[in-house]
Formats: structure tokens, C-alpha cells, sequence
């Protein structure tokens, strides 16, 4: 059946032809048809609105078919040509086949052959047509594909990255890097709650003016974040809602995630296109799965701060433990030998002779004091410490 939507431009000057093939033949089976008497005339209507098939004499007056062929496809014109030629001309059709022409028709013709070669390159113009769709079909969902892995492989590697970087601020710029790239823009930065001011702090950034990069560290208020620091919620924005924020002067589209750790916003991840495109809800998603990789890297942070802090704090209470320990063992050990002196004195019978029981008495104090002396000598703190001396 004839596509009525292809539309065919007849180049020829003798009435009788037009009559044959444009209204008894093509017209009557629902093709439009468009019809010019010279290879100028022809020229331009292609130009203006290129048709779907071409049939021209190839004994026009004026510029030959020849000249038409090669007028057309020097403007990129690539519309199929069949040339229409008397029976005697077939060295002309054969040029006109070496110029490009895809079919002939032989005068006197009839409506069936007419309408044959017209549907067989028409057949074509077509699966050359779906072709180049299904082609560009194929790219569209390549270069999907192709970012879909992007993105992919960006959350992975942000995922091995909060498992392996210790430094906080270089995992802090390759989440920044992470959020521009699975949302497809040059723009973000990371705002992060400083937890005795209460104030997001810009952490990092790619692609902020140097006015606004010169804030790192520091409170940085675009207008919207404190929005979501109020909400805890996603918040995408573009257009003339962005007026009366200040974050109107980076760009017109704005995207706001919130990083949370039980429910509180610690932080913010902000991405912003400088075109009037808004986020999709897949950009979103990734976004989110981004701010949850920085979840867990703040909270990691804060936990390893507790948990050095607490450590901190076992170690210096030890230490005070071990002064007063080493304190207690020095006055001991003192005292111990202030009492073994008048014993051993008392042993040496300089002060008078002692009776055997006397003897007895004082070596059992003796050796008592001395297993005291070594007690308390063992009385080692665990960690080190020297003390002032007086």
C-alpha cells in the first residue's frame, strides 16, 4: 500500500506525462505530488522542502537532469532521483545511474510500471529512514547506558573511597566530585554542621565563583540549604522560584540533598546547573546515595573523634593514677626504711646485748619490714611517669 505521507516532486514540461504520472498513476493512489517544468524551478522546491522522491525527464530544456543531479547533491539535497527517459536514451539513463539516480521508467510507460519503480524506491527511501532511526535509537541508548556505568562506577568508587581514605577532606572532594558527576553539572559543594556553632560550614567544592570559595571552612549561606536544613527533605528547584535565593546568581537549576545520621541534617550536598534543566528523579536517587556514602563517613568521623576523645581521657586518668600510685610507693618505701634503721641498729647490739628472744623478735620484724619494702617496690604503674622533683 502507498504511504499517502511520502510526498514525490515531478520535474517535467510535457502536459500528457504530468497527466500519466501525477494524477492517473500517483495521485489516484493517495501520493501528494508536486510538479515544476524546469531543473531551476526543481532546484529550489528541493531546497525549500526536500522531497521524499524525485522523478525528472532527462530531456528537460534548459539544465539538464544531469545538471539537477549534481545541483542537488552539492546542497546536500539527497532525495532519490528516478529518471524518465524515451526508449533510445539508455546512455543517458546510464549516466544518470552514475550521478546517483536509483531507478529509470521508459516512455511510453504504463500506470503499473509507473507506480512499480516509485514503490520500489520509495521501499527504500523507507528502510533507509527506519534504518537511520533504529541507528539513532541504538546511540540514544548507548550514550544511556554509557552514563548509566558512569554513575555506577562513581558510587562505587565513593563507596571504596569512604572505606579506604582516612583523610577527611580528601574524601570530603571526591564526594563533591561524585554528586557533580551522577548529576551531570560542574557545580557543587558540601556543607557540613560544625557541632558546637550549629552552622554548615562549606567542607568542599568544584566549581564555585572565588567569592564563594574563599567561604571554605566557613558558614556558608546559599539561601535554600536552610531550607533543608529545616525540612530534612530532598528539594529540587528551577526557574523563576529561584529569584528571591541568592543561589540565583550560580545558576537556575538547584538540587539539595540533606546527609542525616538518625534522622538529624549533619550536613548538605548542593548541585546547581547554570541552564533551566531540573533534576530527574533518577539524578535524585543517585544523588541520595551519594549523601549516604557521606553519612557514614561523618558518622565514622564523629564516632573516631568519641572514641579517641574517651581514649584520651582513660589515658590521663591513668596517669593520675599513676602519680598518686608512684607517690604512695615512694612514701612507703620511705617509711620502710625509717623503721628497718632502729631494728638493724637494735641487731648490731651497739646500743646493749639482746637475749636470744629478743634476737628472734627483732629478725622476724626485720624480715617482715623487708617483704614489705619489696611489695612495695613491685608497686610499678603500668604507665611510666616521672615526677617533679622538689
Amino acid at each position: 500500500m502507498p504511504n499517502t505521507g511520502d510526498r514525490i516532486l515531478l520535474v517535467e514540461d510535457d502536459p500528457k506525462i504530468i497527466d500519466l504520472i501525477a494524477r492517473q498513476t500517483l495521485e489516484s493512489v493517495g501520493y501528494r505530488v508536486d510538479v515544476v517544468s524546469d531543473s531551476p524551478s526543481a532546484i529550489k522546491q528541493a531546497l525549500h522542502a526536500p522531497p521524499d522522491l524525485i522523478l525528472a525527464n532527462v530531456n528537460l530544456p534548459g539544465l539538464s537532469t544531469k545538471d539537477l543531479q549534481v545541483a542537488l547533491t552539492s546542497q546536500g539535497v539527497d532525495s532519490p532521483i528516478i529518471v524518465i527517459a524515451n526508449k533510445g536514451q539508455e546512455h543517458d539513463i546510464i549516466q544518470a545511474f552514475r550521478l546517483g539516480a536509483a531507478d529509470y521508467v521508459l516512455m511510453p510507460a504504463r500506470e503499473a510500471e509507473i507506480l512499480s519503480a516509485v514503490e520500489r524506491v520509495l521501499a527504500r527511501v523507507r528502510e533507509a529512514r527506519e534504518n537511520r532511526r533504529l541507528d539513532m535509537q541504538v546511540g540514544e541508548m548507548n550514550e544511556q547506558l554509557q552514563r548509566k556505568v558512569r554513575e555506577l562506577t562513581a558510587i562505587i568508587n565513593l563507596g571504596k573511597a569512604v572505606i579506604s581514605i582516612a583523610d577527611q577532606r580528601i574524601l570530603f572532594q571526591k564526594i563533591v566530585d561524585g554528586a557533580a558527576q551522577v548529576a551531570n553539572t560542574g557545580l557543587a559543594w558540601l556543607l557540613v554542621r560544625d557541632q558546637e556553632s550549629r552552622a554548615f560550614l562549606l567542607a568542599a567544592q568544584r566549581g564555585l565563583p572565588q567569592t564563594w570559595a574563599a567561604k571554605m571552612n566557613l558558614p556558608l549561606d546559599d539561601g535554600v540549604s536552610a531550607l533543608v536544613a529545616v525540612s530534612g527533605e530532598t528539594l529540587a528547584m528551577q526557574g523563576d522560584p529561584l529569584l528571591k535565593f541568592r543561589i540565583v546568581n550560580l545558576g537556575r537549576s538547584v538540587c539539595v540533598v540533606p546527609i542525616k545520621a538518625r534522622k538529624e541534617v549533619i550536613g548538605m550536598l548542593v548541585v546547581v546547573r547554570k541552564e533551566e534543566k531540573a533534576f530527574s528523579r533518577t539524578e535524585q536517587t543517585l544523588l541520595e546515595a551519594v549523601a549516604d556514602y557521606a553519612s557514614i563517613s561523618l558518622v565514622n568521623a564523629r564516632l573516631f573523634r568519641a572514641l579517641n576523645e574517651s581514649a584520651q581521657s582513660a589515658k590521663e586518668a591513668q596517669r593520675r593514677q599513676n602519680i598518686v600510685l608512684e607517690n604512695v610507693r615512694s612514701s612507703v618505701t620511705e617509711e620502710l626504711r625509717a623503721a628497718l634503721y632502729p631494728v638493724e641498729l637494735l641487731l648490731s647490739e651497739k646500743a646493749g646485748p639482746l637475749t636470744d628472744e629478743q634476737k628472734r623478735a627483732l629478725q622476724t620484724a626485720r624480715a617482715a619490714l623487708q617483704r614489705l619494702s619489696l611489695a612495695a617496690e613491685k608497686t610499678t604503674p603500668p604507665i611510666p611517669v616521672r615526677l617533679k622533683t622538689k
